[in-house]
This record gives C-alpha cells, sequence and structure tokens, in this order.
C-alpha cells in the first residue's frame, strides 16, 4: 500500500474547532498528518463570548476516532507567547513541525466612517499579528533545523487571505486590510525561508461557515441530497496539495478557491505608463496625460475585472 502523502509529518491548524480550519484539519489528517487543533473556542464570529476547549478537542477526537493522530491546542494564537507555546507543542508532540496552516480570524464588520478603533484593532491583531506569531516561530524552527542539518528540510504554510482584499468589500476595512497584509508577509516569508526548503502559499477560499452566514444567505444554495458549493471541504483538498511534496515548487503563490474552481493570482501588472518630456512633472502635464486614461475606461475597473474571475461575492 502506498504512503499517504503527509504520512511522518506534523502540523498545526489554527482556528480549526470549526468551518474552514476544521476541513483542513481533518484533510490533512486524512493525508497521514499528525495534526495539533488550535481553536480558542469563543462562540461569537465577531471574537465575543467565553473561551471553550470544546471546539478544539472535539475536532481533535474526531480526528483520533478515524484512526489519525492529533491533539488539541486551545490557546490565542494572537498572544505572542501562546503562539509560542502552540509551535513548541507540535515540537514536543510530534518531534518536529512541518505544516503551519493558519486560519483563525474574527469578523468586526462596519463601514470605514463608523468604524470604531477598537473594531480596528482586533481584527488586525487576530488576524494580521495571529499569522505573524505562529509563522514567526514555526519559521525560527526550521531554520535552527536546517542549520542542524547543513541543508534545506521540510517547511510548508498555508495562510488564509480573503477575496475581500482582492476585490474590495466596502463594510469590511480592517478585514480587507488584515487580508492585503496577510499576503504581504506571505510573499516576504517565501523570499526569506525559500532557501531552508520551506514554502509560502496564500489562499483567497470562499466557504459557507459561521464567519459568512449572511454574506452567502440565499446565494448557491445546494440541491437536495448535494454537496453544497460553498461547503469548506472544496477548499481542503487545495490546503493538502499546498502542504504535500508535491507542490515543493509552489511558493509566494496567491490561489482562490471555492466550489471546484482554483485560481492562481498573478502580482499586479503595470497597466499604463507615463514619462514626462521635462525633468519633473508638472500637474499640467499629469493632467493631460493620466486624465483621458481614465475617461474612457469603466468605473470601478478593478471590480470589473474580478468579476470575470466570480469573485464579487467573496
Amino acid at each position: 500500500m502506498a504512503a499517504l502523502p503527509l504520512e511522518g509529518l506534523s502540523a498545526i491548524v489554527t482556528g480549526a474547532g470549526r468551518g474552514l480550519g476544521r476541513a483542513e484539519a481533518l484533510e490533512l489528517a486524512r493525508l497521514g498528518a499528525a495534526v495539533v487543533v488550535n481553536d480558542f473556542g469563543q462562540p461569537g464570529r465577531d471574537g465575543s463570548g467565553q473561551a471553550s476547549k470544546g471546539p478544539a478537542e472535539e475536532v481533535a477526537a474526531e480526528i483520533r476516532a478515524a484512526g489519525g493522530r492529533a491533539t488539541a491546542h486551545t490557546g490565542d494564537v494572537a498572544d505572542h507567547q501562546q503562539a509560542r507555546e502552540l509551535v513548541q507543542l507540535a515540537i514536543d508532540t510530534y518531534g518536529k513541525l512541518d505544516i503551519l496552516v493558519n486560519n483563525a480570524g474574527i469578523l468586526r464588520d462596519r463601514m470605514i466612517f463608523s468604524m470604531s478603533e477598537a473594531e480596528w484593532d482586533s481584527v488586525i491583531h487576530v488576524h494580521l499579528k495571529g499569522h505573524f506569531n505562529t509563522t514567526h516561530f514555526a519559521a525560527a524552527h526550521w531554520r535552527e533545523r536546517s542549520k542542524a542539518a547543513g541543508g534545506p528540510v521540510y517547511g510548508r504554510i498555508v495562510n488564509t487571505s480573503s477575496e475581500a482584499f482582492l476585490a474590495g468589500s466596502a463594510g469590511q476595512p480592517n478585514y480587507a486590510a488584515a487580508k492585503g497584509g496577510i499576503v504581504g508577509l506571505t510573499t516576504s516569508t517565501a523570499l526569506a525561508l525559500g532557501k531552508y526548503g520551506v514554502t509560502a502559499n496564500a489562499i483567497c477560499p470562499r466557504a459557507r461557515t459561521r464567519m459568512t452566514e449572511d454574506v452567502f444567505a440565499g446565494f448557491n444554495e445546494p440541491g437536495e441530497g448535494q454537496l453544497d458549493p460553498l461547503a469548506p471541504e472544496h477548499v481542503s483538498p487545495l490546503v493538502g496539495y499546498l502542504a504535500s511534496p508535491a507542490a515543493a515548487k509552489v511558493n509566494g503563490q496567491l490561489l482562490v478557491v471555492h466550489g471546484g474552481m482554483v485560481a492562481i493570482v498573478e502580482r499586479p501588472r503595470v497597466a499604463a505608463k507615463f514619462d514626462t518630456a521635462k525633468e519633473v512633472f508638472s500637474y499640467e502635464e499629469l493632467d493631460e496625460l493620466i486624465s483621458p486614461y481614465y475617461e474612457d475606461r469603466p468605473p470601478n475597473e478593478t471590480f470589473a475585472a474580478a468579476e470575470v474571475l466570480g469573485l464579487k461575492h467573496g
């Protein structure tokens, strides 16, 4: 019998007590990985409510019941020390860490003119700092292992961005900014860790979960007996692939995934370029060059382009 693609590897999945994280943890375990299931366990999608060990422990128990290996961690990845403890738990329990899937997040939606400082800070804190914290300690682990081995080691990072970053989301300036920051963190990490054998990629998943239930209410509802086209199980196989040896050459990439579709997103390209006829641009010259370029273009062209990929509902 052929070995499973992740056999002998260990993984951390954050925010794995429900929704996407749960599906990703189950998929990594199905592919052979030993999984540390992290979830702070707060019931509110805005990060409210009493933290609970239940969600993480239930998913870990589900993995073990299916014959896999899993342990639960119920700390807050937005806390630097607790993120350190999470990474150390994986190392102590399974001997090393090979895969890090960052998924934990909250929502505190508000229009930019109504958003409070606390609503901004909390979302940036959980999403962006949470991704940084776990990545920092995992990266230090892989660097130390690589130095000890005298060459590259095995390491995979899969970060969770969003179509809110790609196509905009008027009521989510904090969330869109955090998800854009995660893409920047991912590409920087990919460049920094490539020489150690580590890859870092980001996904923009679309799935019907506790966090998105109102966004996708009535959208692409499944027929009777059919799998929901927005089920998290459409996303988790891509995470399993990116975590595997097969994806060794996939690094620093952003991929959109939902409902049986994966799109690889190009980095921004120059759409137009203007050079001054003098030593320095003047206001008048810029007006003459740039204004006509936009006069004949449709409004919100960025969003129109995103709709071609079917991204506008993300």
